[in-house]
């Protein structure tokens, strides 16, 4: 048997379809192609990374190329001095032989470590864990048990959730469930929330992302142990992109920088509040429409839906709306704040987006240079809401504690003593309610990732609308 034949009938057998594993591997070892390469890839003079579309690994959208892995794997060619080559696929099948037929040197798709995959690929460290969540829809039974199942469950075949299924089979014999190709992780999640499908397995990070656009989502278990997703390589003997793999792993703990790129994709999306988000979808698409022009016209330097964003968490796009403290408009701005901006009218939708934006901006060229570029508009806009002073006291009580004041995921996390008189008596400005205002950096970036997808929507709807026109004619 030929070690590519050996390959095809263990990914058969094993990534897409498992046998079972009563004791470790015992149903695939016998499969596994040796574990070393006959034939090294040579060395391309670029980063050959394969990864999967996806909102927690990589899109593509009207800003550019974002997801977690692709922002470590850009950061990661950076570190080796080569360009970056992005080979993004459709599904683990296509990303599985990709990396066997040395298309690309390493995969970076939000891959779990199971004990399949490790004794096949080899993985790098590890990045974060996920929990693998049965999920159902908002308004039907949940099921207390595997054994309580009341419809069809599916996976997308090759996923890490089948050898886990396969697994807890042998506690619950009845367990059954249908593995598909037609429909990545995401696709499954949206099936469930439409009603199309009683049941799926997904990891947690992928269900907090994925409820900010289908509300309707309900999580009914947790599954097995919590695991870690990190990048696989091949499982050559002497490969030194693992090497250099180890010394950026490294290098990235010690400056925070992965701690931070995991607060970016991950930090805001647990707080899930499902009558708002509802709300939101239903605003985005009823009432939005009317202000977009403007947001996009005053946006300046901004993404126009951070703006939006921004504008809903402070007036539900209400031009009248109003606060007792005498905040006004649809950037509730106040009155020497309206002023400065040159606004005449706070309650007139343009003026008061122009003068919200203008003042964002301004707030963000305060802010110390030492901040992170990518960071800064979370920093200006807790300042929005509490003032550059009390953020520069949240920064110093930030440091004084240890952590880096420069580092949003660290200063959030003490906004909060802002309320504590035994932290607030020796700052500049005094007494702020800090966790208020690191739950609206939160609540604004929920927003902005639901209108994000919500664009890609309307873009990719638009696409079929005119493939469909072109087919007509």
């Amino acid at each position: 048997m030929t070690r590519t034949h050996r390959f095809r009938t263990w990914t058969r057998n094993c990534l897409l379809g498992p046998l079972l594993f009563a004791s470790g591997l015992s149903g695939c070892i016998e499969l596994a192609p040796p574990q070393t390469r006959p034939q090294p890839q040579e060395d391309s003079g670029v980063l050959a990374v394969g990864t999967l579309y996806g909102p927690t690994s990589y899109m593509v959208m009207g800003q550019g190329p974002s997801g977690f892995d692709y922002d470590l794997a850009a950061e990661f060619a950076d570190y080796l001095g080569k360009p970056l080559k992005i080979h993004a696929y459709h599904s683990l099948e296509e990303l599985f032989q990709a990396l066997e037929a040395g298309r690309v040197q390493m995969m970076a798709a939000g891959l779990t470590t199971t004990p399949a995959r490790q004794h096949f690929w080899r993985f790098g460290p590890p990045l974060y864990e996920v929990s693998s969540q049965l999920v159902y829809r908002n308004g039907q039974p949940r099921p207390r048990d595997l054994g309580a199942l009341e419809g069809e469950l599916m996976v997308a075949k090759g996923a890490s959730h089948v050898e886990l299924l396969h697994r807890l089979k042998q506690e619950h014999p009845g367990l059954s469930w249908t593995e598909t190709t037609d429909f990545d992780s995401d696709e499954l999640l949206a099936r469930v929330a439409e009603g199309h499908l009683a049941y799926t397995l997904a990891d947690s990070t992928s269900v907090a992302v994925n409820r900010r656009y289908h509300p309707e989502l309900r999580v009914a278990l947790s599954l097995g142990e919590p695991q870690s997703v990190a990048w696989a390589l091949p499982r050559d003997s002497a490969n030194p992109l693992f090497s250099d793999l180890l010394d950026f792993w490294d290098s990235q703990m010690r400056d925070g920088r992965l701690a931070r790129l995991e607060e970016k994709y991950f930090g805001h999306v647990q707080g899930f509040d499902y009558v708002d988000t509802r709300a939101f979808i239903r605003a985005a698409e009823s009432r939005l429409p009317r202000y977009q022009p403007l947001f996009e016209r005053y946006a300046g330097d901004l993404d126009w839906r951070k703006l939006a964003a921004i504008s809903y968490q402070e007036s539900h796009w209400d031009p009248n709306a109003r606060s007792p403290t005498g905040v006004r408009g649809m950037m509730m701005l106040t009155q020497s704040t309206a002023k400065r901006m040159g606004i005449s009218n706070r309650l007139d939708p343009e003026q008061s987006i122009r003068g919200g934006s203008e003042y964002l901006q301004q707030l963000i060229t305060r802010l110390p240079p030492r901040i992170p570029e990518e960071e800064a508009i979370w920093f200006a806009m807790a300042a929005y809401n509490i003032g550059l002073g009390h953020l520069e006291d949240a920064r110093v009580i930030t440091e004084r504690h240890g952590k880096d004041p420069n580092s949003w995921l660290d200063v959030k996390q003490y906004l909060p003593l802002l309320r504590q008189r035994k932290h607030y008596q020796s700052t500049r400005y005094g007494y702020a309610r800090g966790d208020e205002a690191a739950h609206y950096v939160d609540n604004i970036r929920r927003y902005y990732d639901t209108l994000i997808w919500l664009d890609s929507q309307s873009r990719l709807d638009r696409v079929i609308e005119s493939q469909s026109a072109q087919h007509m004619e």
